[in-house]
């Protein structure tokens, strides 16, 4: 790919179409004073401010630009060919540069000398992006070009609407530029005694200079605006908790704002991820429900957060926008005291009734109230049937998790996802009392002491730095998921130590840490549980494993795709998997564990050395839940990277030996079942074996839950039975305290344990009965 000419040569600015002249303007989010201007056209603009020195080998740059300007770059000599060339762009949430050199109009080589250093006011938010930089070694450069900070010169500035080829690698390629243009700049102009101030992230003594850099026709600010507008209750993450959290607390008249660090999801929330079939319709891959299994196939997996290296939603509606979404009602066990909750949320009934009132399950999602491609339940319920099992319908009879069987149920509504987007956040958006902002990365909380006093963000245009205020005994309610709020609280200074003196050797992050004397030693992270799950692949000559999925985004069945555009009917009405069953078992420790199957045509994977027909392949896989005893541990690296520093997975050896007699008991009635053949594992291997070589990677099952678990003692648990931080007076993963203000948590993070079913409905009742609580509690707004 080609970056063509930038610039034919250095032109003199005067007569020129595109020429301005910089001016000195006062960045309105940081209080830096640069010399710069902004493009009439594209509305980007581009300052710098340089030492008050009569020489230089640095300077501060600031590119501030809307979010259509895919890349810009700068060009400090004003020629493409011979000169210093900075490129950026915004990648999620973070800015990603390059320092280029060209020797000819191509692509331009990656340049090796100056170093640049991101400012902490750089953000990316729904509108703009910023980056603020220190550029070392960047006053001269190869073939003789410089900066002279006494005399004048001329910058390039290059502007494209297409993105660069991987927007996460510095050294990627990118097309020719959209547009590009020149401004004069006068360096003594550029010239600031506050300059070492800046580069500590304030803006020392002011000078009264305009808030906005001048074009050649009109004066335009381009950085987002300051309007710090205190809340009530700032909700962190707008997944099923923070949803269903925001949606309660504007119900009952109090002024919201629900901050989530992606962007849309369903059409119905502004989202155009369509599939080449479904554009005509305008649905996305988040609206049809058979479109399930591309979430992971798919080339562009934008939706996955790229700041973990598991599988999580950073999207609206987080997990419950990507995942299979089976959705079963809890158990009486789930909430008891057994399964490490406080005796307050045993009854749980009225907050399920509530979540039933709102979001249904169904376990025919088709509209025409027919199942399909059940040939996969058909074959395995001969299995249960010989072993003792019973067929019910399951979210009848949430109780019953022994030696029982049913069609997979789900949260869909009308043929397509539902979930709360389409539910609680439809009402919420309704009321004049809640604000909902996307593309809104939370850092941390700011705190004094055992205060919150608001939240900081990337999205300037919320309030000076991006922080965003509470109301006098306003609160906080964290549902970042058991990766995201960790994290945020680790930079809260709240966390074991050994994270928060990782945040504190993160350079930019530690400018941000309360100071030591206010750190909070809690569990935040330890004693996670994950389920652990194995794939057993069969295959059997009734099984249609509808291609495996393969074709189902870009060239699915045509009478299939049709049928669904016309009715919402048929197979794409629901997601892969077709039954489940579960069953109790009692451990060698005394404990009883539950073992759940979960029943799908296709396979995610095949290891044999068996000839079979891969059109009629079908996978069971079997979980284990509640009563197990493995824990790991969650954590930050360097990069402030969320990562399991400990796995969860089959570290107590008697859920190891329960999980292989689950295994062992699934496979047990196979003669029963004509022409029935298990592949992987194959004969050549059994069971034992299989389970000794399974990768742990993929034994993950993405049901994360005890991050910030709740509890009844801050040796053992992050959150009180209020959902509020301990030692915090104002602070919830959802929070109470004696001066009302409030942290609270409300999102997997806080199940001690998990629930005998998938968490997803489990996670949705607590999230009532949490609001509820917080809403209960003394000295709130």
């Amino acid at each position: 790919m080609k970056f063509k000419q930038l610039l034919l040569s250095l032109l003199p600015l005067v007569g020129s179409v595109y020429s301005q002249v910089a001016a000195p303007y006062t960045d309105p989010g940081n209080g830096f004073v640069f010399d710069g201007i902004t493009d009439p056209v594209y509305s980007v603009t581009y300052g710098i401010v340089l030492p008050q020195a009569t020489t230089s080998s640095e300077f501060i740059g600031e590119i501030v630009a809307p979010v259509a300007a895919k890349w810009i770059g700068l060009a400090l000599g004003g020629a493409m060919i011979g000169d210093l060339l900075i490129v950026a762009w915004p990648n999620g949430n973070d800015i990603v540069y390059s320092t280029r050199y060209a020797t000819a109009y191509a692509l331009p080589d990656v340049y090796e000398g100056p170093t640049i250093t991101t400012l902490p006011s750089s953000a990316v938010n729904s509108t703009h992006w910023k980056f603020v930089f220190r550029c070392q070694n960047c006053t001269s450069w190869e073939g003789g070009g410089s900066i002279s900070p006494t005399g004048t010169g001329v910058f390039a500035w290059a502007y494209s609407s297409v993105g660069v080829d991987d927007p996460s690698d510095p050294n990627t390629t990118f097309q020719e530029h959209t547009d590009f243009g020149f401004f004069g700049i006068n360096f003594p102009d550029a010239q600031n005694s506050n300059y070492q101030n800046y580069l500590q992230g304030n803006p020392g003594t002011p000078t009264s200079v305009p808030s906005g850099p001048s074009s050649t026709t009109t004066t335009t600010t381009t950085s987002p605006t300051v309007s710090a507008t205190p809340f009530d209750y700032i909700v962190v993450g707008a997944g099923p908790g923070g949803i269903i959290a925001a949606d309660r607390l504007s119900e009952a008249g109090k002024k919201v704002l629900l901050l989530e660090r992606g962007g849309p999801s369903t059409a119905e929330t502004g989202g155009t991820y369509d599939a080449p079939w479904t554009k005509s319709a305008n649905l996305t891959k988040f609206d049809v429900p058979g479109l399930f299994e591309s979430m992971f196939t798919d080339p562009n997996v934008w939706w996955w957060c790229k700041d973990t290296n598991f599988f999580a939603g950073c999207l609206l509606g987080g997990g419950t926008s990507v995942n299979g979404a089976l959705y079963w009602l809890p158990a009486q066990s789930d909430f008891s005291t057994g399964n490490g909750w406080p005796s307050s949320w045993g009854n749980h009934q009225p907050y399920t009734d509530k979540l039933k009132q709102r979001l249904p399950s169904t376990d025919h999602p088709s509209t025409d109230g027919q199942r399909y491609l059940e040939q996969s339940a058909d074959v395995v319920s001969q299995l249960l049937k010989a072993q003792g099992y019973q067929q019910i319908t399951i979210n009848d009879n949430p109780d019953y998790k022994d030696h029982v069987y049913g069609y997979s149920a789900f949260d869909f509504i009308n043929g397509q996802r539902a979930g709360p987007v389409a539910t609680y956040l439809q009402t919420a958006l309704a009321r004049s009392n809640f604000v909902y902002k996307d593309y809104t990365y939370v850092s941390q909380v700011i705190r004094n002491g055992s205060t919150i006093l608001g939240v900081r963000t990337n999205d300037t245009s919320l309030g000076p730095n991006g922080i965003v205020p509470l109301n006098p005994n306003g609160r906080v309610i964290l549902a970042g998921g058991s990766f995201g709020t960790p994290r945020i609280l680790f930079q809260s200074g709240i966390g074991p130590t050994d994270q928060i003196q990782t945040v504190q050797s993160n350079p930019t992050a530690a400018a941000n840490l309360p100071p030591q004397s206010q750190w909070i030693n809690l569990p935040v992270g330890q004693d996670v549980s994950d389920n652990p799950s194995i794939n057993l692949v069969f295959t059997h000559p009734s099984i249609d494993a509808y291609d495996n999925w393969a074709d189902v985004w870009s060239n699915p069945r045509p009478a299939d795709a049709q049928q669904y555009l016309e009715s919402r009917s048929g197979v794409f009405a629901g997601a892969s998997p077709k039954l489940n069953f579960w069953r109790a078992y009692g451990g060698s420790d005394g404990k009883t564990r539950y073992a759940q199957g979960t029943v799908r045509p296709g396979a995610a994977s095949v290891n044999t050395s068996v000839a079979y027909n891969a059109s009629q392949i079908f996978t069971i896989t079997v979980y284990l839940s509640q009563g197990i005893t493995s824990r790991g541990r969650i954590g930050i690296d360097a990069a402030l990277n969320a990562k399991a520093l400990v796995n969860p997975w089959l570290t107590d050896p008697v859920d190891k030996a329960v999980l292989l007699q689950a295994l062992n008991d699934v496979v047990s009635t196979m003669s029963n079942v004509s022409d029935l053949t298990m592949i992987t594992p194959d004969h050549t291997q059994t069971l034992e074996e299989y389970v000794d070589a399974y990768d742990p990677s993929t034994m993950c099952s993405n049901h994360w839950v005890g991050a910030a678990k709740i509890g009844t003692s801050s040796s053992d648990a992050v959150v009180d039975e209020n959902a509020k931080v301990f030692n915090t007076d104002n602070l919830f993963y959802i929070a109470t305290d004696g001066s009302g203000i409030g942290q609270f948590v409300v999102d997997a993070s806080i199940i001690p344990s998990l629930p005998i079913g998938n968490p997803h409905g489990m996670l949705m009742s607590a999230a009532e009965q949490a609001v509820a609580k917080i809403l209960a509690l003394a000295g709130g707004p």
